[in-house]
């Protein structure tokens, strides 16, 4: 066979660990707790953005804070279960993660709510490497690993569906707090069933974790993202420009130290490999391309169409169907034709969906919207399957856990810089619409403090202010999906030259 993918090892294969099935299931939990949290988020914005009365600003980071901070600590958490296990470090990470959901659920300002969602940042970045890492150490047979890798995906894209469904039905009938306690009993199953199915793994000789690794990760990460976030809301300044190049110079050291260290925090080597780097730049930008509009969408259905919770949710419901079908077959599909017409076609029909939605108006019919986002479900589910399978097979399983934590850094950096630049981008036209005389300014500020606003005013000027703002929106929405294509289909044609002879392992 001829690939630049490589075994890690020519005999690992051969050893199929017993129940491995089993203890599959437990980490598929923790990915369905990561994926329920961010989806539930999107729906209850209208209902924080009512109750907390956050700026628009602090709107978006409350969406993008927890982002910033799993990316600069994903590296430096992955790095730490490959040294002290991945299981120790996946089941403490869920029982924080239970832990500061109950924080976020009883937060009663906008600051208590970033704050909150930032420390679930931390309990995060321990939960998405560690379980990508255990399947790399559970799965040694490459079929089997590509059929587990593609349920833990499809897993993801249903915890995308039970959220919203789950989520709508908590806001029709609790305060918007509840959706965060649906993390507690997940989390619960997830440890007491996780003591005895989990195998401990961790790399037998990894040397010590170098905390000023750590350090200008997390430094480097947090105020490159910000610097980016501050560009795209309020334009480029001398303070944006210092926090760049603060950013800037600490990931450069960064990587100059992971070159001279015996033990490197994260081995750089690894981005010689130009299947593993093409994977990961796909991961960012498809993330990057999407992220806008996902963030918007619950906004979308639910301020501007007026759907009610529940049915925001179902509505949203056929992307996850299609990327857990195209997820547990983008394996078996990569070594029937080739890892780059797999990616590099998923991508190229997400692209083509969001350039469908560009058309969208505030009574655009759900047919469209429905395909659109069963289109964008499938190509995902194909692209970012075998992008992660790509990334495992490229590594010796005994770096497994550094090698995830930079796919899902990629992830998560590529979700922040796209909730930062095409969310900047739809608050920057919602902004600018005109509404009747005595708007107030918080309805500027957000589509949910223009409905707010609008429940004060006499009958003729609110609805001439809710039809302002939603065009607004919607403008602004329009705008966000059509450079979110254009990302898309430019990350196709890259993938396609990238992966270029790039192959699944087969079994040994």
């Amino acid at each position: 066979m001829t690939s630049t993918l490589q075994p890690a090892s020519t005999n690992e294969a051969v050893t199929k660990r017993p129940g491995r099935w089993l203890a599959l299931s437990v980490l598929v939990l923790a990915v369905l707790l990561v994926a329920v949290d961010a989806t539930v988020l999107g729906l209850a914005t209208p209902y924080i953005s009512e109750d907390l009365k956050p700026s628009g600003t602090q709107l978006l980071w409350i969406g993008d804070v927890y982002s910033f901070v799993i990316a600069g600590l994903l590296v430096s958490m992955g790095s730490l279960g490959d040294r002290i296990g991945r299981k120790k470090i996946l089941l403490v990470g869920a029982t924080a993660f239970g832990a500061i959901s109950v924080l976020n659920a009883y937060a009663t300002t906008p600051e208590m709510m970033i704050f909150a969602r930032a420390l679930l940042g931390v309990a995060g970045a321990t939960l998405m490497p560690a379980t990508l890492a255990l399947i790399r150490n559970l799965f040694h047979d490459p079929r089997e690993r590509s059929l587990a890798v593609g349920i833990w995906g499809a897993t993801a894209s249903a915890g995308t569906a039970i959220g919203p469904i789950a989520g709508g039905f908590l806001l029709e009938h609790f305060w918007w707090g509840s959706v965060f306690l649906i993390n507690l009993p997940v989390m619960a199953v997830l440890v007491v069933v996780g003591i005895k199915l989990l195998p401990e793994s961790k790399n037998p000789d990894p040397g010590p974790w170098d905390m000023l690794s750590v350090a200008l990760s997390l430094v480097g990460m947090i105020a490159l993202v910000y610097a980016v976030k501050e560009a795209a809301t309020h334009g480029f300044s001398g303070e944006v420009a210092a926090v760049a190049l603060l950013g800037a110079g600490a990931l450069i050291w960064f990587v100059r130290r992971q070159l001279t260290l015996p033990t490197p925090l994260l081995d750089m080597r690894l981005f010689r490999n130009r299947g593993f780097s093409a994977a990961v730049l796909a991961d960012l930008l498809t993330i990057l391309g999407l992220s806008g509009l996902v963030f918007f969408l619950s906004q979308y259905l639910q301020l501007v169409q007026g759907r009610r919770p529940l049915e925001a949710g179902l509505a949203e419901l056929p992307a996850a169907i299609g990327a857990v079908a195209a997820g547990l077959l983008a394996g078996r599909a990569a070594r029937r034709f080739s890892v780059r017409s797999v990616v590099a076609g998923g991508l190229a029909a997400v692209g083509l969906a969001l350039a469908s939605l560009t058309v969208l108006d505030q009574s655009t019919g759900y047919p469209l919207l429905g395909a659109a986002l069963l289109v964008v479900g499938i190509g995902a589910g194909f692209s970012f399957t075998v992008t992660a399978d790509v990334i495992l097979s490229s590594v010796p399983k005994e770096q497994a856990g550094s090698a995830s934590a930079v796919s899902e850094t990629a992830y998560e950096l590529g979700a922040a810089l796209g909730i930062a630049v095409l969310g900047s981008i739809v608050t920057g036209v919602y902004r600018d619409f005109t509404g009747p005389v005595g708007t107030p300014d918080g309805a500027h500020e957000s589509l949910g403090g223009a409905v707010e606003a609008a429940a004060g005013m006499p009958a003729q000027q609110s609805a001439a202010l809710l039809d302002s703002a939603r065009q607004a929106f919607v403008d602004g929405l329009s705008l966000a999906a059509g450079l979110g294509a254009a990302v898309l289909l430019a990350t196709a044609v890259a993938a396609w030259f990238m992966l270029r002879d790039q192959r699944l392992e087969n079994e040994v």
